[in-house]
């Protein structure tokens, strides 16, 4: 997640919400946040997380033009092993940077859980490990 995310991190466990993400545009001027709690994110949520992070960055240093600050939405990344846990039941979308036996590197299915450093998703009615260390990119699949 970056440098950033060590300063944002503290400041939103703190006040109750768990970071998913944090990305800075490439000049730095743009710093946008994610953040999520059990029962979802409010408007007045992402204001207050904002309000919270433009004094924690003054004291920091940091310098930046725009702070946005948002859920994940629908479509949510995983990132941390806590999330495979927590999201354990719901239909995932994973994308592997090197391609398994067979040739395939995405995967779509319903996520097992996580079980040491890896996760288990069932794929067309079968099981597949996957590594998290090897995995480009998780996703949530939203049930529209």
């Amino acid at each position: 997640m970056g440098a950033i995310a060590g300063i944002v991190e503290p400041a939103v466990t703190g006040l109750g919400f768990d970071l998913v993400d944090t990305q800075v545009s490439g000049r730095g001027r743009t710093v946008r946040v994610f953040i999520d709690k059990a029962g979802g994110v409010s408007v007045d949520d992402c204001a207050e997380v904002s309000r919270h992070l433009t004094r924690v960055f003054a004291v920091e240093g940091i310098d930046f033009d725009r702070l946005e600050v948002s859920s994940p939405g629908l479509d949510r990344p995983l990132r941390k092993p806590s999330d495979f846990d927590r999201f354990a039941g719901h239909r995932v979308d994973v994308r592997m940077r090197v391609a398994d036996a067979s040739g395939r590197r995405r995967f779509v299915g319903r996520l097992e859980g996580l079980d040491g450093g890896a996760a288990t998703v069932i794929v067309d009615g079968r099981p597949v490990v996957l590594e998290l260390s090897g995995m480009e990119r998780a996703r949530l699949v939203p049930d529209l």
